[in-house]
């Protein structure tokens, strides 16, 4: 009898230690699974809007939407070839990275979407994947953040005696059309006229300025000091009113350092 209960005992702290360790491996399996979920979907979030990111996972696509309103921003540095002539190509993508990194925090500070770069260009948009009516103040906000950043950028440079990049930033305000498209390689992306209008903006811009379209002008005339530069020739638009952003109206900086 004793020899019964004392097997039975052994048998019975046999299986409490295997459902124990059982546990154990379930549980640690489990920290790791919700670990590496977490870590695909922030690396699906630095890709992809939330919202769009949110409809691809549960339907396994995400439908393109149009957007009434939207500003869209492009950056490109002049004479962008010649100086990366000089370059390793390690130390042209540590210039870029250094660059582009610093526009990531400006558009992150206005609520912007940064949409893509292609080589030396940078672009980015307000007003999705969220409408919202201030994007053509936050985009040329963004957009003199940026040019203060590039002019402090080349003064230190020159003290250095070492070459530096000048900036063009072109913004236009209008229609556009948003989504993922394809299987592969999912990407966020923005069409439209509007699209092509702000690329025209920037292509024929003022180095070192902030170059908008008349329609982004009539939105934000009244916040920010601008110059006419006249009905100026953009490729394959004809001519097109544009204006220099010469910084924001005191009125205008009283009001927001009230509100702030």
């Amino acid at each position: 009898m004793r020899n019964a209960t004392g097997i039975v005992g052994v048998l019975l702290l046999l299986l409490a230690i295997g459902l124990f360790g059982r546990y154990r491996y379930t549980r640690k399996t489990n920290k790791i699974i919700a670990a590496e979920k977490e870590r695909s979907d922030n690396l699906l979030l630095n890709i992809l809007p939330e919202e769009t990111a949110e409809e691809l996972k549960e339907k396994g696509s995400a439908t393109p939407k149009h957007y009434d309103m939207v500003s869209v921003l492009f950056t490109d540095f002049k004479g962008f070839t010649k100086i990366a002539e000089k370059l390793t190509p390690q130390e042209l993508v540590e210039e870029l990275n250094h660059c582009f990194l610093e526009f990531d925090f400006i558009i992150d500070e206005y609520n912007l979407e940064k949409i893509k770069t292609i080589g030396d260009a940078y672009m980015c948009a307000g007003g999705i994947p969220v409408k919202n009516t201030t994007n053509p103040l936050d985009i040329v906000h963004a957009g003199l953040k940026i040019k203060e950043y590039m002019e402090h950028l080349k003064k230190v440079r020159e003290k250095k005696g070492e070459d530096y990049w000048e900036l063009r930033i072109g913004i236009h305000t209008g229609p556009v059309i948003a989504g993922v498209v394809g299987k592969n390689k999912f990407a966020y992306d923005i069409w439209g006229d509007a699209v092509n209008t702000a690329s025209r903006m920037e292509s024929s811009g003022v180095p070192g300025k902030v170059n908008i379209s008349g329609t982004t002008y009539e939105l934000v005339k009244d916040h920010f000091e601008c110059t006419h530069r006249g009905k100026i020739e953009a490729k394959n638009k004809g001519e097109i009113d544009m204006y220099i952003v010469e910084g924001v109206k005191r009125e205008a900086l009283q009001v927001e350092t009230v509100e702030a």
